[in-house]
């Protein structure tokens, strides 16, 4: 398995990423769309998601194609920026058709970043109106690190962030990553490295192999520890391989092995783990490694998001440094 050209989701052809955020907020937008609608399914392993429209990506619900996906900090103020979204696609005139009206399908998480040293002092909303903005900015090429969704993101003992990856399978078939990485647990072991190493390409987030001796650990930090936070790590695979909707479910739920390799611990009651999974192709590939490589690009995408943070005023957490 190689990365892909970007080694970036938007390697998945005709996928388009944007990020809009309000860095004095500490918080932001990322939204995932395509000139089409496209498959799309979702699995939840965390105790305490915040959500919108993900019932319909039930295997057994009507809809087959969604317009957009949208991860947002904010916490449920944050679901708003689904609106904002979907104010956009509705005026490019996309959406499902009911009659002579088109609905967008916008499903939606959010991180929780309330207490993360931004201002929280507004008075309207202004998640709808960032949700709007990173739709506009949708490209092939994006940044990562502190910025969209990812903006005020934190681990248990670093600053948080957007990562991503990519894989190019034998076959021909990409797979990528999208994530938002908030957790409760951490992402470096004790000695400084990343619990995701085993999974890394061509030193993406450092070349830091980790200590076996770490691997067995019990007692690690978490952001209770220390004060009072939010956590959630919301995250989107996607392949140009042909899946049905059954088969993007299981490829959410295959997905989640990848947060858990890279998050010690994940899937808390206190985190809102969630995995979107899209199919945005007519390729043939094996489901089970595809399911395998998303894991894989999941994991190296929250390491890269860590290892990508940048520092600004008022942060809580201080950013990952590459150990001397």
């Amino acid at each position: 398995m190689r990365a892909g050209a970007r080694n970036l989701i938007t390697d998945v052809a005709g996928l388009k990423v944007g990020h809009a955020q309000d860095d004095s907020l500490k918080s932001g937008v990322t939204v995932l769309t395509a000139d089409a609608p496209f498959v799309a399914s979702a699995h939840i392993m965390g105790g305490a998601p915040g959500t919108r429209e993900i019932a319909l990506l039930d295997p057994d619900k009507s809809v087959e194609g969604v317009d957009a996906l949208v991860l947002s900090g904010g916490s449920a103020f944050g679901l708003d920026a689904a609106s904002g979204v979907t104010t956009g696609l509705r005026n490019q005139g996309r959406g499902f058709l009911v009659g002579n009206m088109r609905v967008p399908i916008v499903p939606s998480a959010i991180i929780f970043d309330l207490l993360n040293g931004g201002r929280k002092d507004w008075v309207d909303n202004p998640y709808t109106d960032m949700g709007g903005a990173a739709l506009a900015s949708a490209s092939t090429d994006f940044e990562l690190g502190s910025i969209g969704a990812g903006t005020g993101a934190t681990s248990a003992t670093y600053k948080g962030g957007l990562g991503s990856a990519s894989l190019v399978l034998e076959d021909g078939v990409t797979i990528a990553a999208l994530v938002v990485a908030n957790p409760i647990g951490s992402v470096v072991t004790p000695d400084g490295k990343f619990w995701a190493a085993q999974s890394e390409i061509d030193a993406e987030f450092g070349g830091l192999g980790g200590d076996p001796a770490s691997y067995g650990a019990t007692r690690l930090p978490l952001k209770t520890d220390a004060r009072e936070a939010g956590n959630t790590t919301i995250a989107i695979v996607a392949t140009d391989a042909k899946l049905t909707k059954p088969q993007c479910k299981r490829m959410a739920v295959a997905a989640h092995d990848g947060m858990a390799r890279a998050i010690v611990p994940s899937h808390t009651p206190m985190d809102g783990d969630l995995v979107f999974a899209v199919s945005n192709g007519d390729k043939q590939g094996d489901p089970m490694a595809i399911g395998h490589a998303a894991a894989t690009c999941l994991a190296r995408a929250i390491a890269r998001a860590i290892y990508l943070a940048t520092p600004s005023e008022n942060d809580v957490l201080p950013c990952f440094s590459k150990p001397t």
